[in-house]
């Protein structure tokens, strides 16, 4: 399956599903970001996806940081929530848009070690610092960015 992001592109193709799903700003001992590669678009991203049934939304964030990269984490805090009417997600495989909707947790490593899945096919703690050299979607690099920042509260929008 592949992944397209539209951003702000009056090409893009019009939403026909909203799903909440949640990404997790993963930090380490050393302060370090935990990014994936993903493997439907070959960029760099936060781990995250979908929540299912019967599930709360930090756990959707636990859940997709383990089952993406193998570490077991603590959520924190919450960064911002991302609903952008303008960033449509379409997956080729079987037509489906998806308008943006995701909730953005704080979190703490707190056991496992780095390791790629089939949502990923490369795992790796960032400093701060290097993240520049690391392809992402500007939505993506948005919600570190809002991270980074240290906001007293959450980003709504």
């Amino acid at each position: 399956m592949k992944r397209i992001d539209y951003l702000d592109d009056p090409a893009a193709p019009p939403a026909n599903s909203l799903v909440p799903s949640a990404n997790a700003v993963v930090i380490n001992e050393h302060g370090e970001i935990l990014l994936i590669r993903r493997t439907d678009n070959g960029n760099w991203s936060l781990p995250g996806g979908a929540m299912d049934i019967g599930e709360r939304i930090d756990q959707t964030a636990v859940r997709e940081v383990r089952e993406e990269t193998g570490i077991i984490c603590e959520v924190l805090g919450l960064v911002g929530i991302y609903t952008n009417p303008r960033h449509v997600l379409e997956y080729t495989s079987n037509g489906e848009v998806r308008q943006e909707f995701s909730i953005v947790f704080r979190a703490l490593a707190v056991e496992g070690e780095p390791t790629p899945s089939s949502e990923s096919s490369e795992v790796r703690w960032v400093a701060a610092d290097d993240l520049h050299r690391f392809a992402m979607h500007p939505s993506m690099r948005q919600r570190i960015e809002h991270y980074l920042e240290g906001r007293d509260r959450p980003y709504i929008g």
